[in-house]
């Protein structure tokens, strides 16, 4: 379906939701052409799915499993921005493999929050020694947001695990109005507490980093996060 060209770079958009409006708003200025787009209507049409190099799948969790087998059968490269789709994880990378594509799986990709997760993960390490400290996460998101908690407090947790620290790490969620996205990690003592803080302001951070993840990944083999994207 694909052949390569450093002169263009196609893009094809997985998903008719927000995020996907606003990569698609936003991909000229990373040298994209948008190809097409793959919603329920057309994705059980993979024959006649337009050439792209690249993909950026702002989907379901359900979808995710269905469609990256398609996408990779036609040679993509593949952006995943959606979560809630962990447990297909070992099936999506198998197909990856098999294929020889290039895959950046993030559960958040704005810039920002995965400087924030390295931040997060120095001070695990620090913490780790320290018994006298507890830890918890909250995250906050708009009402419409389906998995609680979400990827990016899973990953956070997840972070401070790998930095050593292996007392219990209390995670809470909410979900209210707009919210497009708030994190903060915390570590409280006795007599003093220490949080860290992310807020989105709105989703073009994300949309933005998809895009750049898009751009790094053209050309790559195997499987990746954002921290590869950085340089983390």
């Amino acid at each position: 379906m694909t052949e390569r060209s450093d002169s263009s770079r196609r893009l094809l958009l997985v998903g008719r939701g927000r995020m996907g409006t606003l990569v698609e708003t936003l991909a000229p200025e990373y040298g994209f052409v948008v190809a097409g787009r793959i919603d329920r209507t057309n994705a059980d049409r993979a024959h006649e799915w337009p050439a792209a190099d690249v993909a950026i799948d702002f989907s379901t969790a359900a979808a995710v499993p269905v469609n990256f087998p398609k996408l990779a059968g036609h040679g993509l490269d593949v952006v995943i921005g959606t979560t809630g789709w962990g447990a297909h994880e070992e099936d999506v990378r198998r197909e990856a493999t098999a294929h020889g594509v290039g895959v950046v799986a993030a559960p958040n990709f704005a810039l920002g929050v995965n400087l924030f997760g390295a931040l997060v993960e120095r001070a695990a390490e620090l913490m780790s020694n320290r018994s006298e400290f507890g830890a918890w996460i909250h995250e906050l998101h708009h009402s419409a947001k389906r998995d609680a908690p979400s990827g990016t407090a899973l990953a956070l947790s997840d972070a401070m695990r790998r930095a050593g620290y292996r007392s219990a790490i209390n995670v809470s969620s909410t979900r209210a109005g707009v919210i497009p996205g708030t994190h903060t990690v915390g570590f409280d003592a006795p007599a003093e507490t220490i949080t860290l803080t992310h807020t989105a302001r709105d989703r073009t951070g994300f949309a933005r980093g998809a895009l750049e993840a898009a751009r790094w990944v053209q050309g790559k083999r195997g499987w990746f996060t954002m921290r590869d994207v950085l340089g983390l």
